[in-house]
């Protein structure tokens, strides 16, 4: 189960892309963000997938797991494609269907839609398969530091994080335990219609949250028996270094936005 799961897994290949301080990554993905949503033109959504390609590579991670990161949200990217096409007029009329128009504009705009968001998704999985989960809350906390000035307490969002994606893998072994009860039991999901399945599906509900609550108390306990305190000061176990090399990364995620925003307003 936990080879099958990629959302907030580290995939350590030793590429200067992994070597980036998270604070670097996680002010690049945000940027990525920013640029992403300024794409409106067949030229710069090919700047930005050439881009994005390049920096997939660098990590020495096979494409096939971006491709992957992107697979579960299929049916939101043609959705997306769908309403586009089919809301925005303008340009030529590719088909007529009674009181329905298809335009150019509209499939040119279902199409952009859908690559950016395939491209967001799958692009800034570079941020969890090249960090790992402690590191990638250390790295947010620096990067949400500057809002402790104004009262938010940005130790306990990093924390919430931090622990969400440490529970993902656990309950998704808990349901792998609980299916494989079942089937022992003659209630295969394998070899069962849909309908059955999405009842069997529902029935994993109640002893999958009861579990979550029950590891969500017993982490408790545990951490309040070791002393800890939300906010209070502590020491780190690595220390982040900001390097030429991460402002460079980031400079490269600044020339991306100006180039998409002045391409965008122009």
């Amino acid at each position: 189960m936990r080879d099958k799961l990629l959302f907030g897994r580290c995939i350590d290949t030793g590429s200067s892309i992994h070597q980036l301080d998270p604070r670097a990554k996680i002010t690049g993905m945000i940027l990525y963000l920013i640029a992403i949503v300024a794409v409106h033109s067949w030229w710069m959504l090919l700047l930005t997938a050439v881009f994005s390609l390049a920096y997939m590579l660098a990590t020495r991670i096979p494409l096939r797991y971006f491709v992957k990161a992107a697979k579960p949200l299929w049916v939101l990217m043609v959705f997306i494609f769908i309403v586009q096409s089919i809301t925005i007029e303008g340009g030529a009329v590719v088909l007529r269907i009674g009181g329905w128009v298809l335009y150019t504009e509209g499939l040119k705009s279902g199409f952009i839609a859908a690559a950016r968001m395939a491209l967001l998704v799958s692009f800034t999985a570079i941020l969890t398969f090249t960090t790992t989960p402690g590191l990638l809350n250390q790295g947010l906390d620096g990067v949400l530091k500057p809002l402790q000035k104004i009262g938010i307490k940005t130790q306990r969002l990093t924390l919430m994080m931090s622990i969400s994606l440490r529970f993902i893998p656990t309950i998704l072994d808990e349901t792998h335990k609980i299916l494989k009860a079942q089937a022992a039991r003659g209630a295969d999901i394998k070899e069962l219609p849909w309908k059955e399945k999405g009842k069997l599906l529902l029935s994993l509900l109640v002893p999958v949250t009861v579990s979550a609550f029950r590891r969500a108390e017993e982490l408790v306990l545990s951490m309040e028996s070791r002393g800890y305190i939300v906010g209070a000061p502590r020491s780190e176990y690595h220390l982040l270094t900001w390097r030429a090399k991460d402002t460079w990364f980031v400079l490269s995620y600044v020339l991306l936005v100006a180039v998409a925003l002045t391409y965008r307003f122009i």
